[in-house]
């Protein structure tokens, strides 16, 4: 119910004074200030705020604080604060916006980018392997929420389909799993809290490994030139590739494109029928936009640059808005949902280590392909500037491809950890 400020004036005028009789203003008016951040455009503001501010200050201090808790921890954990303390609501139109458009706007740019073709030309069997911790992750789901799930509540299998998302992609198929389940925002916290500390723990063993190429390369008996080929084919496909400056034409071509595949996701959905809990209208809308996403990474439109950029960007706000809705109780099941995580994140590396000997896959390129799944596309690259500069590009590629698939293997993941809740 509206409270006009001047309502609010007398009720508390003479509540409280402080010494020599000057007036003091009430806590409880403060609070009643802090809620006219309630309107659409203020909560918008708020939560665009405070993904810039972290983004800003990780860049402007460099804190290596940031390389073990990153900011996107930040930009879900404050507005979990604020909304909790009054300052901005649990519900809001600017939340159902970010939902409706928000969500297929960022899954259709984010696929845009995606080159399978280029990817397999220069990581070759790497591919496959990736494709095997992908199936890691699809099946360590259900059996690390089998050993979780005693202690978590009904509904935390949706936090592990977005946990999933993550894992197979990245944030953005985390968020768009989360709201194709309409995932409780409290299970994707956990969601969030589980990928960054697997990720802290991750990814110094991927970089580690490095250090037994030679013994793991001769484990799984890579050829002797595979080394070689591939920085032939890297070298080949960078000549190949140059994203154009971006100009005003390009924002409106990406605009059109992304509300065109929202608007057509929106028309079919409801079309198509749903099989509670999984395939919801929301789940379908989800789906829909993802296909149409990749379908159009093989038109001319996967040369617009920034796409990836612009998406992330809309991914960090939306993350901010399940952070806004979301309540600390969830805080309590924690231990359990790292413990299930533990557990998955086993599983998939067994898969990687296992596709690498089937493949006969040198340790550079099973490692990207792990950090790619994990890490996704914010990791990839690091991991290979690391193990073999010549495969950024390539391990870009390889991340992208996680998004094509992410939102796919994420709601099998999800349907199987709701199975094993069913036993």
């Amino acid at each position: 119910m509206a409270v006009s400020l001047e309502h609010i004036r007398n009720r508390f005028k003479y509540e409280a004074t402080g010494l020599f009789g000057r007036r003091v203003l009430p806590a409880r008016l403060l609070l009643y200030h802090a809620r006219m951040l309630s309107s659409p455009a203020a909560v918008l503001t708020v939560l665009t705020g405070v993904a810039a501010f972290f983004f800003w200050l990780e860049r402007a201090t460099r804190w290596k604080f940031f390389n073990f808790v990153p900011p996107l921890i930040f930009i879900y954990a404050v507005p979990v604060a604020l909304n909790n303390f009054g300052v901005i609501p649990a519900t809001s139109p600017a939340y159902d916006v970010l939902r409706d458009f928000g969500l297929p706007v960022f899954i259709t740019l984010l696929l845009l980018g995606v080159n399978v073709g280029a990817a397999v030309r220069v990581m070759g069997k790497g591919v496959f392997v990736m494709l095997l911790g992908t199936a890691g992750i699809v099946i360590g789901a259900p059996i690390g929420y089998a050993v979780a799930s005693p202690w978590l509540p009904p509904e935390a299998w949706k936090g592990f389909g977005a946990l999933a998302g993550s894992w197979v992609g990245g944030t953005g198929n985390m968020a768009a799993v989360a709201g194709g389940l309409d995932t409780p925002p409290e299970m994707f916290g956990l969601a969030v809290l589980a990928d960054n500390v697997i990720y802290v723990i991750w990814l110094p063993i991927l970089l580690a490994s490095k250090a037994l190429a030679d013994r793991f390369n001769r484990w799984t008996r890579v050829d002797a030139d595979r080394m070689e080929k591939m920085d032939a084919a890297a070298e080949a496909e960078a000549a190949n590739t140059e994203e154009e400056p971006l100009k005003t034409a390009h924002l409106l071509y990406l605009a059109a494109i992304a509300l065109a595949a929202t608007a057509l996701s929106a028309w079919l959905a409801p079309m198509l029928p749903v099989v509670e809990p999984i395939l919801s209208t929301s789940t379908w809308r989800v789906l829909l936009v993802t296909t149409l996403g990749i379908i159009l990474s093989f038109t001319p439109a996967r040369r617009i640059p920034k796409s990836h950029e612009i998406a992330m960007a809309i991914v960090f706000i939306f993350v901010a808005g399940m952070g806004a809705r979301a309540s600390l109780e969830g805080l309590a099941d924690a231990p359990a949902f790292l413990l299930g995580a533990f557990v998955w994140i086993l599983i998939h590396g067994l898969f990687c280590m296992g596709g690498a000997w089937i493949f006969r896959v040198d340790i550079h390129s099973a490692a990207i392909a792990s950090a790619a799944n994990v890490g996704g596309a914010a990791s990839a690259p690091v991991v290979a500037a690391y193990h073999r500069e010549s495969l950024v590009p390539a391990a870009i590629l390889m991340a992208l491809i996680g998004y094509a698939i992410g939102n796919y293997a994420a709601l099998l993941a999800a349907t199987l950890c709701r199975m094993v809740e069913q036993m």
